[in-house]
C-alpha cells in the first residue's frame, strides 16, 4: 500500500480534508438526487469515509486536492455556496513544516423542485419582471424558474441567487390534494425544454373539504381531466407570513396553485409490490440515535423520491437506474393493468453488473 493508504489503515479517522454538505430544508429530496449523481460519476471515489448527518452529508478524503475537486463537481450539479477553515495539527520548528486539517463548507440553495416562490421585485425587475409568483421546476447548477400564469420561464444562475438568497414561499411538505371538476383549455400547448403546458381554467376543491369550490388557472390543462387529482399549494386557507410578498403591494394571491397531477389512489392497488428497477446508495455510516428516529421519515421521503423519478422523466434522465434482479417476470401484467399511473420503462434500466472471482481465479463478470 502507499503512504496515505498505510495510514488511514492504522487509523481511519486519520483525514486531511472534509466536505461539510448542507441544505437548510425539512426534506431530503435533494440529498437523494445527489447521491445518484455522485454514484453515476463516480465523484465520491477518493473518499475514505462518508457519513450522514441532520441536514446534509459529510465526507472525508486523505488529500486537500481531493475534497477542492469534490467541491467543484457539487457546484457544476447543484447551486452552492463554499467556504474553507483550516485547523493546525502540528508544526515542526525544525523543519518548518505543517499539517493542517482543511474543512470545506459546501451549502446548497433551500430552493426545491416544486417550490412556491415569491420573486424579490429586484430579481423579477432582472428577469424581465417574471411573476413574482413563480414555480421552481428543475434545479441544476441554474434554477429553472416557472410563471404558471404565462408560461414564461427563466433561469437563475447560482451567483444570482446568493446575490439576494431568497426563500421559498411554500414548499412540498405543504401540498395538498384537490379534487378537479372541470378544465377548460384556454391555450395552445407549449413546449418548454421538452415539457408539455397547457393553461387551463379549473374548478376544484380541497380533497378533504368540499364545502369550498376554488376557480383558477392553471399550467396542467395537458394531463388533468374531470375526475382527477391534483397536488397543489392552499393560498386561501395558508397563513402566509412572507416578507418579499408584503413588498408587491397590490398583489391579489390566486386561492390555489396546482403543481403536479396526484397518482395516489391509484398507486395503493399496487401497495407493497416490488419495482421492475432499483438504484444503488452511497456506502454512508448512520448515527445510530439519529437514524432510529428519523427512519420512518427518511423511508417516506425516499419512497416520494422513487415516485417523482417514476413520473418525471427529465428527473431520471442524468441518473442510472438498474434491473431490480429481484422482481419476477411473472408479475410483468401488473405494470401496465389498464391505469395511467407512471413508470420507469424496461429500456431505460440498465444491468446490475458485479465483479466475481471463479474458483480457478479468473475474473468474469455476471449479472
Amino acid at each position: 500500500m502507499c503512504e496515505s493508504c498505510t495510514r488511514f489503515q492504522a487509523n481511519p479517522d486519520q483525514w486531511v480534508a472534509s466536505v461539510q454538505l448542507r441544505q437548510r430544508v425539512t426534506h431530503r429530496r435533494t440529498f437523494f438526487y445527489l447521491e445518484q449523481l455522485i454514484l453515476k460519476h463516480n465523484a465520491a471515489a477518493h473518499a475514505i469515509k462518508i457519513k450522514q448527518m441532520d441536514q446534509g452529508i459529510d465526507f472525508f478524503f486523505a488529500n486537500r486536492s481531493h475534497a477542492v475537486k469534490f467541491v467543484r463537481f457539487l457546484g457544476e450539479v447543484v447551486p452552492t455556496k463554499s467556504t474553507e477553515a483550516r485547523q493546525l495539527v502540528s508544526h515542526d520548528t525544525k523543519s518548518n513544516s505543517c499539517n493542517f486539517k482543511h474543512t470545506l463548507s459546501d451549502e446548497i440553495s433551500p430552493i426545491c423542485r416544486e417550490d412556491l416562490i415569491c420573486l424579490p421585485p429586484e430579481v423579477a425587475a432582472s428577469l424581465g419582471n417574471l411573476g413574482p409568483l413563480v414555480i421552481c421546476t428543475k434545479v441544476t447548477n441554474n434554477t429553472t424558474l416557472l410563471d404558471p400564469f404565462t408560461l414564461r420561464q427563466c433561469f437563475l444562475d447560482t451567483e444570482q441567487y446568493w446575490r439576494h438568497s431568497f426563500k421559498s414561499l411554500l414548499g412540498s411538505r405543504q401540498l395538498v390534494e384537490y379534487d378537479v371538476f372541470n378544465i377548460e383549455v384556454v391555450s395552445p400547448e407549449y413546449n418548454l425544454g421538452g415539457t408539455k403546458y397547457v393553461i387551463a381554467d379549473a374548478k376544484v376543491a380541497r380533497a378533504s373539504d368540499y364545502g369550498k369550490l376554488f376557480y383558477i388557472r392553471t399550467h396542467l390543462g395537458h394531463i388533468l381531466k374531470p375526475g382527477d387529482r391534483a397536488l397543489g399549494y392552499d393560498l386561501h386557507g395558508a397563513n402566509i407570513n412572507d416578507f418579499e410578498l408584503d413588498k408587491h403591494k397590490g398583489l391579489v394571491l390566486p386561492e390555489a396553485i396546482l403543481i403536479k397531477k396526484s397518482y395516489e389512489e391509484k398507486r395503493q392497488k399496487k401497495h407493497g409490490k416490488p419495482r421492475p428497477w432499483k438504484l444503488k446508495s452511497l456506502d454512508m455510516e448512520v448515527d445510530e440515535c439519529r437514524g432510529r428516529a428519523n427512519g420512518q421519515k427518511m423511508e417516506s421521503e425516499y419512497e416520494e423520491f422513487l415516485r417523482d423519478l417514476e413520473e418525471n422523466p427529465e428527473l431520471r434522465f442524468n441518473l442510472s437506474l438498474y434491473r431490480n434482479r429481484d422482481y419476477q417476470p411473472s408479475e410483468m401484467v401488473s405494470v401496465s393493468d389498464g391505469d395511467d399511473v407512471p413508470s420507469v420503462p424496461l429500456e431505460e434500466l440498465l444491468a446490475d453488473l458485479e465483479l466475481s472471482e471463479q474458483e480457478d481465479g479468473e475474473d468474469s463478470m455476471r449479472e
